[in-house]
């Protein structure tokens, strides 16, 4: 069983405490970025940054869905980790500077693929797919910071 790893960033036209706030605030903006392939989005303890519990289904394809229940954690500054309770999924975002007025968001998602063929075909297509949901949640993250 090989560890599965995807991985986007997006230089964004807001500084860097904008942004991380807008991606720590679990009961306001993060669900309007959160494109088709989540659904049942529920914040179910906290709300904002450390401390949340948060579900939600994402369906990356038209076969997989993952029924997810994180709990997040900010372990340094401008960082998020959510750990999933259901799978060994950790997705980690990291807003940092990245020069006047703005920032890098950077947001990577780990599990433990499965193995043989279907390992195989997980991990070659996988991180693809989920670098794509994750582009369009990173463009949604732009378009509300940007504002």
């Amino acid at each position: 069983m090989a560890q599965v790893e995807a991985t986007t960033e997006r230089i964004i036209a807001a500084d860097a405490e904008t942004v991380f706030d807008a991606l720590a605030d679990y009961s306001g903006t993060r669900a309007k970025l959160l494109p088709e392939h989540f659904s049942e989005y529920e914040v179910r303890e906290g709300g904002d940054g450390e401390g949340t519990l948060v579900h939600w289904k994402l369906q990356a394809t038209s076969k997989r869905v993952r029924d997810c229940l994180l709990e997040v954690t900010e372990p340094t500054d401008g960082q998020l980790v959510e750990k999933d309770r259901n799978s060994s999924m950790v997705t980690t975002w990291l807003v940092t500077p990245a020069g006047e007025g703005k920032s890098r968001a950077v947001v990577t998602t780990v599990w433990d693929g499965a193995g043989g063929v279907g390992g195989f075909f997980e991990r070659t297509f996988a991180p693809k797919g989920l670098g794509r949901i994750y582009d369009v949640v990173l463009a949604k993250l732009a378009d509300e910071v940007e504002k």
